[in-house]
C-alpha cells in the first residue's frame, strides 16, 4: 500500500554541510537514528529534522505507521504511537520529548503481561455445539407447542369479537410468560452471578451462553427507556436504584453485577454487560455507578470499574478494568481521563412515581390490547371477518410438484416484501412529520408523558435499518434523508453522500452542510436526557467536510466546516468551533485535514468528467438496489415454501413440523445468504485496492456490501457456528475461535489464527474512505490474540500472536501490534507506564 515514496520526502531538504546519512541538518543521535529510520521506509536517502511530516515531507498515517513499527523494533530507541506522531509531526520535536519524558506519576499503573492461551480441545469445542444446538433445538420445540396449542384455541373462537378477546388472553398469556422464563432459567441454572473465571467451550460456558441468550432476546429490552426495563433487570437480580433511565437495549449479562444508584442514566449504544472474553476465559466482574450518574452515548464500561455519585462519563468514551470516578467528576475518552466539560446539559423536571408508574401501566396496556393481539391472532381475526380469503390462501393443494404451488408461493412473497416496502415508505415519510407538531425544539418535557412517547414514536419509525441499506452508498439516499426531515442545505451530489447506517433522535432537527460526506454508522445525538426529562434540538455538521465510521455527534458539537472526523472520533462539545482541521482520537487531537495522497483523484470532483462518472455511478447503484430487492424476494420466497411445506407435515407431527420450520428457517438463511455473498465476489474477487469512489471496482466493492444481508451473523454469534459461516464466506480463520459478535467488512481479507478472543462489538473493517478516495488493504490476527470489547481494528493491520486490544481501542490502519503485547485507547498504542494526560483536556 506504500506505492512510491511520498512526494516532499523523494525531495526533502538536503543540508549544506556533510550530514549523516538519512538526515538533512544538524542533528542529535536520536534524531539523526529517527531519521534513518524514516528514509528508510520511504526509500529516500535523507529527509530533513525539521520537515513538517504532512505538510512538508507529504506522508500519509499510514507511512507513519510504518515508520512507528520499524522504531518499535529499534532497541535503542522508545516506543513511538501514532498518537505522538500528530502531537510532535517533526523529528526534531519528536525527538525531544524523549529527552523530557517525566517519570511516571505513582497513580499510573503498569498493566500486567497478557496472559498466555490455554487451548481448548477440539473434542470440548465440538461437544459445546453440540449442547448449543440441543438447547436452540429443544427451545425452538417449546415455542411451538405453546404457539400451536394457542393459536388453535384462538381459531376455535366465533366470530371477530371472540377472535379478539382470544388472543389478547392468549398473548397477554404469552408474553408473560416469554418474559419470565429466562427471569426463570437465570436463577434455576445459575442463581446469583459472581465475579468469577471460567474457559470458553466448557460446561459453564454452555450454561452462561443459554442464560445470556434468553435475556438479551427477551422482548422486554423493547421497554428500554422506560420504568419496565428497569424493574425487568431487578427481577434478574441488578440493584437499581429508583428513578433510573436506561435507554441502552444491550441488557447486561450478568445483571446480579450491575449496581445503578437512584437517577442515573445510561443513554442508548452503551455497553455494560459485566463480563468480557479475553485469552480464551469468560471473566464477569462488577459494574458499580452511583447515584445521578451520567453516562453518554457509544460508551464502553469494563468490568470491575465504578463511577461515584454525581459522576459523567462523556460520549465516545469507556472505562477500563481498575478504573473510579470520584464522586461528582466529570470523564471522557478511552481510556476515561478527567475533564472539565458538562455533559448534562438538560435540566431537571417533575416525575415523580406516580407519573412512572402510569406510563409503565399504558405501555403494557398498547402491548396486551393492541400489537400482541394483532401479532398473534391478525390473521385469524382477517380470516374470520372476511372467509373469502381463506378460500384464495388454501385455493391450489400446496403439492410440491404443483406449480401452482411455486406460483401461489412467488405471489405471497412479493406482496410481503415489496407491500412492506411500499407501506413503510409511507409510513416513515407522513406520520413523523404529524407527530413532530406536537415537539417544539429547545423545549423541555418531563419523561413519561404524551411528548416523551411522541419522541420515542419518531426515532423508531425513521430508523428503518432496510431502508437506510436499501437507499445508503448512492445517490438516493440523500432524497431519502430529506423525505425523513433532514435539513440537507443545497446538496452537492457525490453518489456517496452517506453509507448504509445514519441513524438520529429526529430527522426534523438533523442538518448536513453542502459538500458533506458521511462514511456508516453515523449516530446524531439531537435529543438531549436527564433522569426526569429531555428536550430536542438542532444538530448541525459543516460543510465540505468528512465523517468517518461510528461517530456519535452530539447536539453542542463543536466543528464547522471543511473538518475531517476520523473513525471513532470523539466529537467536541467545548472551545472555539474547528474548521478546517481534521481531529482524531477520544479525548479528540487536531491532524492534518487532508494529505497530498489523497487529492490524486480531486480531478474528478467538478466539470464534465465528474457528471459522466456521477451518472455511471448512479446506473450501477440502481441495478445494485435492484439486485438487493430481487435477493430479499427470493428468500421471503424460500421461507414462504418451507413454511407451507412444513405446514403440509403439521396434520402428521404437530407441533414438531413448527419446530423443524425454526430450524430450517435459521439453516435456509445462513446457507441463502453466504451462497449469495459469494456469488457477488465470484467474478470480481476482493483484493487490496486504492482507487477513485468513482472507479467500477469501488462500485462492486458497495454492492457487495449491500445485496447480502448480515443481520442472521448475530444468531451464531458465541457458538462454533459461527466459524464456520466465516469459512463459508472466505475468512481465513483458525480453530476454536471464540467470536462473541464480531463484524468483519471485507471477508476474504481478514486473516484470523487459531484459538483467538473476538469480544462483542468488535470490527475488523479492511477499508476507510476519506473524501473522493478509497484504500483496502488485508488485516492479519495472529493465534491467541484478543480483541476487547467494541474494538475496532482498521485495514492493513498485523497483530501478532497472543496479542491483546483493549476495549473500545481503535487500531489505526498500517499499524504492526507485536507478538504478546498490550495496545489500548484511541488511537490504540502500547500500554506502558506513561505520563497522565492534563486534567482539564477538551471534550
Amino acid at each position: 500500500m506504500l506505492g512510491k515514496p511520498a512526494e516532499g520526502l523523494a525531495t526533502g531538504v538536503v543540508a549544506s554541510s556533510p550530514v549523516p546519512d538519512g538526515c538533512a541538518g544538524s542533528s542529535t543521535g536520536t534524531e539523526r537514528t529517527l531519521a534513518e529510520v524514516l528514509a528508510e521506509v520511504v526509500g529516500v536517502e535523507r529527509v530533513p529534522v525539521d520537515g513538517h511530516f504532512f505538510d512538508d515531507l507529504g506522508a500519509n498515517s499510514l507511512v507513519m505507521a510504518h515508520f512507528c513499527a520499524r522504531v518499535r523494533k529499534r532497541g535503542d530507541l522508545p516506543s513511538v504511537s501514532m498518537k505522538d506522531i500528530y502531537r510532535h509531526p517533526t523529528i526534531r520535536s519528536l525527538a525531544a520529548t524523549f529527552a523530557t519524558d517525566e517519570p511516571t506519576p505513582a497513580e499510573t499503573r503498569t498493566p500486567a503481561p497478557a496472559e498466555v492461551v490455554v487451548p481448548a480441545s477440539t473434542a470440548r469445542y465440538v461437544l459445546c455445539g453440540a449442547l448449543q444446538f440441543l438447547l436452540f433445538l429443544g427451545y425452538a420445540h417449546l415455542v411451538a407447542f405453546v404457539g400451536t396449542g394457542g393459536y388453535q384455541w384462538i381459531s376455535d373462537g366465533s366470530g371477530l369479537a371472540e377472535v379478539y378477546l382470544r388472543s389478547v388472553g392468549f398473548g397477554g398469556a404469552a408474553f408473560l410468560g416469554v418474559c419470565a422464563f429466562p427471569i426463570v432459567v437465570k436463577w434455576v441454572l445459575v442463581g446469583r452471578w459472581k465475579a468469577q473465571r471460567f474457559p470458553v467451550w466448557s460446561l459453564a460456558y454452555v450454561r452462561f451462553w443459554a442464560v445470556r441468550t434468553l435475556v438479551r432476546t427477551n422482548p422486554v429490552v423493547l421497554f428500554a427507556g422506560t420504568p419496565i426495563y428497569g424493574l425487568y433487570l431487578r427481577a434478574l437480580g441488578a440493584k437499581i436504584g429508583r428513578g433510573v433511565v436506561i435507554l441502552s437495549k444491550g441488557a447486561p449479562a450478568c445483571p446480579d453485577l450491575l449496581t445503578v444508584g437512584d437517577g442515573t442514566v445510561i443513554r442508548k449504544d452503551s455497553s455494560f454487560s459485566c463480563y468480557r472474553a479475553q485469552a480464551g476465559v469468560i471473566e464477569t466482574g462488577p459494574v458499580t455507578l452511583g447515584k445521578n450518574v451520567f453516562v453518554s452515548e457509544a460508551t464502553v464500561i469494563d468490568i470491575g470499574t465504578s463511577m461515584g455519585d454525581g459522576a459523567q462519563l462523556g460520549h465516545a468514551s469507556s472505562l477500563h478494568t481498575g478504573q473510579a470516578v470520584p464522586d461528582g467528576e466529570r470523564w471522557h475518552g478511552s481510556p476515561a481521563q478527567r475533564c472539565d466539560v458538562d455533559f448534562l446539559v438538560v435540566p431537571p423536571a417533575a416525575c415523580g412515581t406516580a407519573r412512572r408508574a402510569v406510563y409503565a401501566v399504558m405501555q403494557l396496556l398498547s402491548a396486551l390490547v393492541l400489537y400482541l393481539p394483532l401479532s398473534v391472532g391478525g390473521v385469524r381475526m382477517l380470516l374470520t371477518e372476511f372467509p373469502e380469503l381463506g378460500g384464495l390462501l388454501t385455493s391450489s393443494s400446496p403439492a410440491f410438484a404443483s406449480w401452482a404451488f411455486y406460483r401461489d408461493a412467488l405471489a405471497t412473497s412479493a406482496v410481503l416484501l415489496f407491500g412492506a416496502v411500499l407501506i413503510g415508505l409511507l409510513l416513515v415519510t407522513a406520520v413523523p412529520r404529524v407527530l413532530n407538531l406536537a415537539i417544539t425544539p429547545g423545549k423541555v418535557y418531563c419523561l413519561y408523558g404524551f411528548h416523551y412517547s411522541v419522541h420515542r414514536t419518531i426515532t423508531r419509525l425513521t430508523n428503518i435499518r432496510f431502508l437506510t441499506r436499501l437507499f445508503g452508498d448512492s445517490s438516493y439516499i440523500v432524497h431519502y434523508l430529506r423525505a425523513l426531515g433532514y435539513d440537507l442545505s443545497r446538496v452537492r451530489q457525490t453518489g456517496s453522500n452517506f453509507g448504509t447506517e445514519v441513524k438520529q433522535e429526529t430527522p426534523f432537527l438533523s442538518s448536513v452542510g453542502s459538500g458533506t460526506m458521511v462514511a456508516d454508522g453515523l449516530s446524531i445525538m439531537n435529543a438531549d436526557f436527564s433522569s426526569t426529562s429531555f428536550r430536542v434540538a438542532r444538530t448541525s455538521i459543516g460543510s465540505r467536510s468528512f465523517l468517518g465510521n461510528r461517530i456519535a455527534y452530539p447536539s453542542q458539537g463543536r466543528t464547522g466546516d471543511n473538518c475531517l472526523l476520523a473513525t471513532k472520533v470523539m466529537v467536541p462539545i467545548d472551545g472555539e468551533v474547528r474548521e478546517g482541521v481534521g481531529l482524531l482520537g477520544s479525548p479528540s487531537f487536531e491532524i492534518p485535514r487532508s494529505v497530498e495522497r489523497d487529492s490524486k483523484f480531486d480531478h474528478l470532483k467538478n466539470g464534465e468528467e465528474f457528471r459522466r462518472v456521477l451518472a455511471a455511478k448512479n446506473r450501477h447503484n440502481v441495478i445494485t438496489m435492484v439486485l438487493c430487492l430481487l435477493s430479499r424476494w427470493i428468500y421471503f420466497f424460500g421461507l414462504v415454501l418451507l413454511a407451507w411445506g412444513t405446514g403440509e407435515l403439521y396434520p402428521s407431527f404437530g407441533a414438531s413440523a413448527i419446530a423443524l420450520l425454526n430450524v430450517l428457517a435459521l439453516g435456509f438463511s445462513v446457507g441463502y445468504f453466504a451462497l449469495l455473498e459469494r456469488t457477488v465476489t465470484a467474478s470480481h474477487a476482493l483484493t487490496p485496492l486504492y482507487c477513485s469512489i468513482y472507479d467500477l471496482r469501488f462500485w462492486r466493492r458497495e454492492r457487495y456490501w449491500k445485496v447480502p444481508a448480515e443481520t442472521y451473523l448475530q444468531a451464531l454469534n458465541g457458538t462454533p457456528f459461527k466459524n464456520v459461516l466465516w469459512r463459508m464466506l472466505g475468512v481465513r480463520i483458525g480453530r476454536r475461535v471464540f467470536d462473541d459478535g464480531c463484524y468483519l467488512t471485507e471477508r476474504t481479507l481478514v486473516s484470523i489464527g487459531d484459538d483467538c478472543t473476538l469480544n462483542a462489538g468488535t470490527v475488523i473493517q479492511c477499508h476507510s474512505q476519506e473524501d473522493g478516495a478509497f484504500k483496502s488493504d488485508r488485516s492479519t490476527i495472529g493465534a491467541g490474540c484478543t480483541l476487547g470489547v467494541g474494538s475496532f481494528v482498521h485495514y492493513g493491520v498485523t497483530m501478532g500472536d497472543g496479542a491483546v486490544l483493549g476495549a473500545d481501542a481503535f487500531l489505526m490502519k498500517g499499524e504492526e501490534v507485536p507478538r504478546g503485547a498490550r495496545w489500548s485507547g484511541n488511537p490504540a498504542r502500547e500500554i506502558r507506564a506513561e505520563r497522565l494526560e492534563p486534567s482539564t483536556s477538551r471534550a
